[in-house]
Order: C-alpha cells, then sequence, then structure tokens
C-alpha cells in the first residue's frame, strides 16, 4: 500500500445511505474505506486505480490498454466474435507464407 494511502473506518448502515458519495470520495481522494457491520470488519472499498497499481499490479501500459478498451466498449466481443479474428489473421498470415514460398 502507498504511504500516503488514508483508510477511514464506516458502518455498513453510513456505507448504504450515503453510497454515491462514499464512491465519490474513495475515486476523487483515493481513501480507502473499511466498512464494518455491527463493529466487525466486512470489507474494504478502493478505486479502480488504486487496485489497478497496488492490487493488481498490472504493467502501467497494458493497465491503460485495458480502460480504454473498456471504455470503447471492446470488452463485450463474444468469444465466438474472438475465436473467428484470430482465424482469419492466421488465414492471412498463412497465404502471406505461402505467396512468399511459392
Amino acid at each position: 500500500m502507498k504511504q500516503n494511502t488514508v483508510v477511514k473506518t464506516i458502518e455498513a448502515l453510513e456505507a448504504r445511505v450515503h453510497f454515491g458519495a462514499v464512491m465519490e470520495e474513495v475515486e476523487r481522494t483515493n481513501t480507502r474505506i473499511l466498512v464494518n457491520k455491527r463493529g466487525k470488519p466486512k470489507l474494504i472499498m478502493l478505486s479502480v486505480n488504486d487496485y489497478l497499481e497496488n492490487i493488481l499490479k498490472e504493467d502501467s501500459l497494458l493497465t491503460q490498454v485495458h480502460l480504454q478498451a473498456r471504455a470503447a466498449g471492446l470488452d463485450q466481443i463474444s468469444e465466438q466474435e474472438i475465436e473467428a479474428e484470430i482465424k482469419a489473421v492466421r488465414n492471412t498470415q498463412a497465404a502471406s507464407r505461402k505467396k512468399k514460398a511459392g
């Protein structure tokens, strides 16, 4: 965890009642929220950027590509569409190799 990351504790009822504001605070200030239910810790809320930088530890370029693809809706491609795209690229590559060899 980054040293400047703040962890704030709130009760589940407060998190539920003020969810929009809590979510905005987490994203805007990079605060992590520890949510308690009846005094027992249940979960931690953290921003996507905090997760990617500190938990997932993905390469930053790969992370940016992933986020841009998601924003463009490219994460909605079906498995069949992916397979068809791979097959088309492989066919093109095979045809190119045949053309060079022959």
